[in-house]
Formats: structure tokens, sequence, C-alpha cells
């Protein structure tokens, strides 16, 4: 039997995840980390991005956090995530128009403030496409 790690993923309105897993992939903000169990201890914060989980089985599941903070001990991982919801519940018009209307605000900037938001949002927009697409890509193999 494999080791496992225990691994939660809770967001601002609910919990989303709670579970075992062999492995758990995170997007930091240095870079995608990459946790096993027993792993050291760790505290970091996340971008916008795709936590995957992969399970006991070997099935990987996905997740879209919108950024928040990783915590990491030898034997359990906790996501505390602004935002989380499963890849699968992600709807891929409403984040290809987010995309479109953060991309006219860059072209279109007033404010220092209002292109600060608009890079965010449009961070958050291209994070939450790349989890569908990873999700379809995962689905078809």
């Amino acid at each position: 039997m494999a080791m496992t790690i225990h691994v939660d993923i809770v967001s601002a309105e609910r919990a989303i995840h709670s579970g075992l897993a062999t492995m758990v992939f995170a997007p930091g903000e240095m870079g995608e980390l990459g946790i096993a169990p027993r792993h050291t201890a760790l505290i970091t914060r996340l971008k916008p991005g795709e936590v995957r989980v992969q399970k006991q089985d070997g099935e990987m599941e996905h997740f879209y956090v919108s950024g928040g903070m990783l915590e990491v001990q030898p034997h359990v991982v906790t996501v505390l995530a602004d935002t989380a919801v499963r890849a699968h519940d992600l709807d891929e018009a409403a984040a290809t128009e987010a995309k479109r209307r953060a991309q006219d605000a860059l072209e279109g900037k007033v404010a220092e403030f209002q292109y600060a938001k608009a890079q965010s949002e449009l961070a958050q927009a291209v994070a939450q496409l790349r989890a569908i697409e990873r999700l379809r890509k995962t689905k078809v193999s």
C-alpha cells in the first residue's frame, strides 16, 4: 500500500475536498509545488491556478483556486483558498467572457488601480481556462 497524505481544500465559503492522496500539486507563488507524504513543513502563498490531488487509485482530481495559502505538514496538506471550485464545475463560457473583459480593460486602462485589477481578473480567468483544458486532456487519455 502506498504512503498517503491527508488533503483538505477549503474556501471562504465551504470545504471543497477532504481525503487521502499519494501526491498533491499546487500553484505556489514561485512555481508549481509537488507535495508527497512526509514532505517537510512549509507555508506559502498560492497564485491563481490548478491544484491537483492524486488519489490512492491513481486518479487525479482537479480544483481551481483563485489564490490563498498552502500549509504542508508531514502528514497533512491544507489549502486555504480565497475561492476554490472543482474543475468540472467551472463555467468555460463565463471564464472566457471574464478573460475578454479583463483584456478589454487592460487595453483601455484609466488608472493604475484599474490596471492592477484587470491584470488580476485576467490571471484568474486564464487559470480557470487552463484547469478546464487540463481536465479535458485527462478525460481523453
